[in-house]
Parts: structure tokens; sequence; C-alpha cells
């Protein structure tokens, strides 16, 4: 009877050693998990599906040309000054740039109608030069959607500016 006493006993500590074992293993492998387990290959592939979802939407730019610089008078507090500005175009596609090829008429037009309404003041300063290129993004922009059903044009570039 004292063995089946010492045997029972023997038999709980077992049954506990082999629990706390299991419970300290499947401890230790969660907290690997956790350590070692760092998101970077997952969310690596979902940068790269997200990369390749924008390069798919995204084209390739274009740079239009305008044919002629635009030469225009602006009227400043002490004497009106004369301006040339030469443009190109930044556009996304081959489509885009079909369109304003086509277009360049409307699209002068429309610059030409912009850059009448700066005045000195606001061509002397580089900021204000930046908002003359938005103004005329914008009014083209609105004028090619009208005709086509699309903006275009994505940027507005000065590459020479010179007022006298």
């Amino acid at each position: 009877m004292a063995d089946d006493v010492e045997n029972t006993g023997s038999k709980k500590k077992l049954f506990i050693l082999i629990a706390l074992a299991v419970t300290l293993l499947i401890g230790a492998g969660v907290a690997a998990w956790f350590l070692m387990g760092d998101d970077t290959p997952e969310s690596g592939m979902a940068a790269t599906s997200a990369n390749q979802q924008v390069s798919a939407v995204v084209e390739p730019a274009y740079y239009v040309i305008m044919p002629q610089p635009f030469i225009f008078n602006v009227v400043g507090d002490k004497r009106d000054r004369v301006v040339q500005v030469k443009v190109q175009l930044m556009v996304r596609g081959n489509n885009n740039e079909a369109l304003a090829q086509q277009h360049i008429p409307l699209i002068e037009s429309t610059l030409l109608q912009s850059f009448g309404a700066a005045t000195v003041e606001q061509l002397r300063t580089p900021n204000g030069r930046i908002d003359l290129r938005k103004q005329a993004l914008f009014a083209i922009q609105s004028s090619m959607e009208k005709i086509s059903g699309q903006q275009v044009v994505d940027r507005v570039l000065f590459t020479g500016f010179v007022m006298q």
C-alpha cells in the first residue's frame, strides 16, 4: 500500500513536470514567433503589390514643347515690361501626348490669357512665378477637360523666363 502511495505521488510529479515542460515549450514558441516573425516579408509583398498597382496606373511622362516662346506685355507700377516665357507641358502617356499635340492652339490661347493677367510684381518673385504656373496649369486642365473629357496636362514647366 505504501508503494501505491509513492507511485501515485511520483506519477503526479511526472504529470506536473510534463505539463510544465509543454507549457514552457508553447510559451517559448509563441515568444519566438512574436520576436523573430516580423512583418517585413508580408509588408514587403504588400508594398510590392501596391507599387505594381501604382506603376500600372502611372504612365511614363512625356514633354510637349510649345512651338514658340510666349512674348507678352505686363503692366507695372512705373513702366510696362516685356516678358518672354518658354513653356513645356508634362503629360502622362502616349494618349495624353497626342491630345496635347492636337490641341496646341487651344493651349497657347489659354496660356496667353493666363500670362496676360500677371503683374510685374507677381513675376518678380519666385513664388509669384510658381503661382502663375499653377494658374496656367489649372486653366489648361479646365479647357482640356471641356474638349476631351480629361485633364491631359500634369505640369506646366517654364524652361526659359526673361523679363525686360
